[in-house]
C-alpha cells in the first residue's frame, strides 16, 4: 500500500504541555484510523500536524504530491451571513451537483430538514454541523480528517455517517482518521487505532473493541513483568539456597482468547441487589405517566429552538401523543429519538415541570430527582468557587458500593488531581464540569437520577470511569443521550420516541433504528430529497419553485402497490399483524403483573425476588419474539 501522508521524529511542545516527542508515524491508502486519549493529551494536534495546519518544533511532515486532505473541525468556519446553499456547494452550477447521486444521497443524508435558502447563522448546532458535513463530504478527498464528527448528531445520523464513511471508499484507497469518544462509532468505521498519550503515540489493529483487548492484554503483561522483578531477588536467593538444580521448564504469561481475560470479571451490575436497594428508598410508586398529550399551548417556539420545543409546535399539534410511561424503582431507561422529537418535552412531563394538555402524570411521594442537563445550568451559582470550596459545603462521606467514601475521594475515581481541587469551576474544561456536575448530583442522595448527554466532552477513559460509577448507583435512571455504547452499557431497556409516541423498543438501537427507518421509507419520518427518486417540490433547489425557501427535501409517498403482494397475501399478513399485536398485549399485561408483584414480595426474601425476577425475563423474552416476528410481518406489509 503507497503511504499518502506521515510525519518522523516529530516535536511539538506548548508552555505547559509536551504533545509529541520524536513520534514517527503514516497513514497509508486504505487505512481508517480511530485516535483515542485523554483531553488534553493532543488528539486534535496530531490532527493539525499531519494536516499541516499546526508547525512542529522540529521533525519532518511529508505528503504525496496530488494527495488532497478533506478536515472537519471541531468548530466550523461557516459565515453566518451565507446561506445554507452557498456554504454546501459554494458557486457550483446546479446541474453539476444536482445530477451527482453521491451529492444528492449526502444532502439526502445529512440536510434533508435544514431549509436550502436559510442563513447559516439561524441555524441550531445540530443544523450546522450537519451543514459543515455536507460541505465536507460532498468533495472528493483523499484523506479525511474527522475532529468529534458526531457532535451534535442524533443516533440515526450518526448510523448514517458510519455507512457512508464505510461505503465512501474502495477497500484499499482513500483514508480516514478519527476523533471521537463515540465508541460505538471507532468500531464500526475504524480498523485500526492510534492511542495519545505523555507525548507517544502507539498503534492498535481493529477497532475500538480490539484496542481495548490489547490494551488488557498490556496492562496485565506490564504487571506480571514488575511482579517478576519484585521478585527475582527473593526467587533467586531460594534458588541459591536450594542449589543448582536444572530447571526443566520456565514460566510463560499466555493468553488464549478474549474470555479469558474477562472470565474472573463479575456483571458489571447486581441488578438484583440493586433493585432492592431502589425499593428501599422509593417505594412501590415512582412516576406514572398515562394518556398523556403534551406541548406547548399557545407557544409557538422560535426557529433555531431546542427539541423541547420543535418549530412552530403549538397546542393544536401537540409534541407527545398518547404516552404512556410507568417507571418503577431500579428501572434503568434509555430514552432514544432524533433532535426535536420531544425527548426534553418528555423529561419535564415526568419532572412536573410541564402539566400535560391531557392525560395523568403521578410522581411518588418520596422521589427526589437529580438532574444532569446539557448545558450544566447546576454549576452556574457555584461558578466563581474551588471545587474544594462547593463539597465543603455538602456532605463529608457517601455511600459507594456499600462503603464510605469522601467526596475528594470520588472526584479522584474520576481523573481529577488534589491540585484541580483548588481549581474555580469557571476555568474547568467542559468534560471536568461535566464530571463534576454528575458529582454533586449524585452527593444530594436523589433516588431518580435524570441523565440528560452525560457523555459530552468526555473522553473514552473518562467515560468509562463515569459507566463504572453509574454502575453502583442505587435507584431509578433515566438515560438521554446519543451515545450508543454509553445507552446500551448503562441501562437495561431502551424506549423511543418516533413521530410524538412513546414505544418500548425490546431490541434496543438496532430496533430503533429500523423502525425510523421504515417511518422515512414510508415518508412518514424524513422526506426524501427532491429529484432522489420522488415529485420535486415547488421552491425546493431542483423543483424551479418561486420561492426558493424550501428545505433541501420534499415529501414522497410510496404507492402500497409497489410492494408487490397479492391482496391474498397482503389479508394473511394483516391477520398475522393484528394477531401478533392481540398477543404482545397479553404478553406486555403479564410483564406488568410480574413487576407488580415484585412490590408485594418481602425485599429480603432474596430466593422469591430471584424466582419473580427469572419470570420476568422468560415473559420479555416471550415478548421480544413476538416483536420481531411482527416487525418481519409489518417490514413484509409495507414492502
Amino acid at each position: 500500500m503507497a503511504i499518502l501522508l506521515g510525519c518522523d521524529g516529530v516535536h511539538l511542545e506548548f508552555p505547559t504541555k509536551l504533545i509529541a516527542q520524536d513520534v514517527t508515524l503514516g497513514v497509508n491508502e486504505g487505512d481508517r484510523i480511530g485516535i483515542v486519549g485523554k483531553n488534553g493529551d493532543g488528539k486534535s494536534s496530531l490532527l493539525g500536524i499531519l494536516s499541516g495546519a499546526i508547525e512542529p518544533d522540529s521533525g519532518r511532515v511529508t505528503r504525496r504530491r496530488d494527495v488532497t486532505v478533506g478536515i472537519l473541525g471541531q468548530r466550523d468556519a461557516l459565515d453566518d451571513a451565507m446561506s445554507v446553499h452557498r456554504a454546501v456547494v459554494g458557486d457550483l452550477p446546479e446541474y453539476e451537483w444536482a445530477s451527482s447521486p453521491r451529492v444528492r444521497q449526502i444532502l439526502d443524508g445529512l440536510i434533508a430538514d435544514v431549509p436550502w435558502e436559510g442563513l447559516v447563522g439561524e441555524l441550531s448546532g445540530g443544523q450546522r454541523r450537519r451543514v459543515d458535513l455536507a460541505r465536507l463530504l460532498i468533495g472528493d478527498c483523499d484523506v479525511l480528517m474527522l475532529d468529534e464528527p458526531t457532535n451534535h448528531l442524533d443516533m440515526r445520523t450518526i448510523n448514517w455517517l458510519a455507512g457512508h464513511l464505510k461505503a465512501r471508499w474502495q477497500k484499499s484507497s482513500g483514508a480516514m482518521l478519527v476523533v471521537t469518544h463515540d465508541r460505538w462509532f471507532l468500531d464500526e468505521v475504524c480498523t485500526s487505532m492510534w492511542e495519545v498519550h505523555d507525548g507517544c503515540v502507539d498503534p492498535f489493529e481493529g477497532g475500538y473493541s480490539a484496542y481495548i483487548l490489547q490494551r488488557v492484554e498490556r496492562d496485565r503483561m506490564a504487571q506480571v513483568t514488575e511482579e517478576r522483578r519484585r521478585n527475582m531477588a527473593r526467587k533467586e536467593l531460594a534458588w541459591l539456597s536450594r542449589g543448582a538444580q536444572a530447571r526443566s521448564t520456565k514460566p510463560k504469561f499466555r493468553v488464549e482468547a478474549a474470555r479469558e481475560l474477562i472470565a474472573d470479571v463479575p456483571p458489571v451490575r447486581n441488578e438484583l441487589e440493586l433493585k432492592r436497594l431502589a425499593v428501599s428508598r422509593l417505594g412501590k410508586q415512582v412516576i406514572d405517566v398515562a394518556d398523556v398529550d403534551a406541548g406547548y399551548e399557545g407557544e409557538p417556539t422560535a426557529k433555531g429552538s431546542t427539541e423541547s420545543r420543535p418549530s412552530g409546535a403549538t397546542s393544536d399539534r401537540p409534541v407527545l401523543s398518547d404516552v404512556t410511561w410507568l417507571i418503577g424503582a431500579g428501572d434503568r431507561y434509555g430514552l432514544l429519538g432524533e433532535n426535536g422529537a420531544g425527548k426534553t418535552t418528555l423529561l419535564n412531563i415526568i419532572q412536573g415541570k410541564l402539566k400535560p394538555l391531557r392525560g395523568r402524570v403521578k410522581i411518588g411521594s418520596t422521589v427526589r430527582f437529580g438532574v444532569l442537563s446539557q448545558q450544566l445550568d447546576e454549576l452556574k451559582p457555584v461558578e466563581d468557587d474551588t471545587i474544594r470550596e462547593v463539597l465543603a459545603r455538602g456532605k463529608r462521606y457517601v455511600m459507594v458500593e456499600g462503603k464510605e467514601t469522601s467526596p475528594e475521594k470520588l472526584l479522584e475515581r474520576l481523573g481529577f488531581t488534589q491540585q484541580q481541587m483548588w481549581s474555580r469551576i469557571k476555568d474547568l474544561s467542559g468534560g471536568q464540569k461535566r464530571r463534576l456536575s454528575l458529582l454533586l448530583t449524585i452527593l444530594e442522595e436523589p433516588n431518580v437520577l435524570i441523565l440528560d448527554e452525560p457523555g459530552n466532552d468526555l473522553d473514552t477513559d473518562m467515560l468509562a470511569l463515569v459507566e463504572d460509577l453509574l454502575d453502583s448507583w442505587p435507584g431509578t435512571l433515566i438515560l438521554v443521550t446519543h451515545d450508543r455504547f454509553l445507552m446500551e452499557r448503562v441501562t437495561d431497556q431502551q424506549w423511543a420516541l418516533i413521530n410524538g409516541t412513546l414505544r418500548h423498543v425490546p431490541g434496543g438501537v438496532d430496533d430503533y433504528l429500523r423502525l425510523t427507518e421504515g417511518a422515512s421509507a414510508g415518508g412518514a419520518s424524513r422526506p426524501q430529497a427532491p429529484g432522489f427518486g420522488g415529485a420535486l417540490e415547488a421552491g425546493s433547489p431542483l423543483g424551479g419553485g418561486a420561492s426558493g425557501q424550501g428545505s433541501v427535501a420534499s415529501a414522497v409517498a410510496t404507492p402500497f402497490q409497489a410492494c408487490g403482494l397479492s391482496n391474498a397475501e397482503r389479508q394473511r399478513l394483516k391477520k398475522e399483524v393484528a394477531s401478533l399485536e392481540r398477543k404482545m398485549e397479553t404478553r406486555r399485561a403479564k410483564i406488568e403483573e410480574l413487576e407488580q408483584g415484585m412490590f408485594a414480595i418481602d425485599p429480603i426474601d432474596f430466593a422469591a425476588l430471584t424466582a419473580q425476577q427469572e419470570a420476568i425475563a422468560a415473559a420479555r423474552g416471550e415478548l421480544d419474539e413476538l416483536e420481531m416476528a411482527w416487525l418481519e410481518a409489518s417490514e413484509q406489509l409495507e414492502g
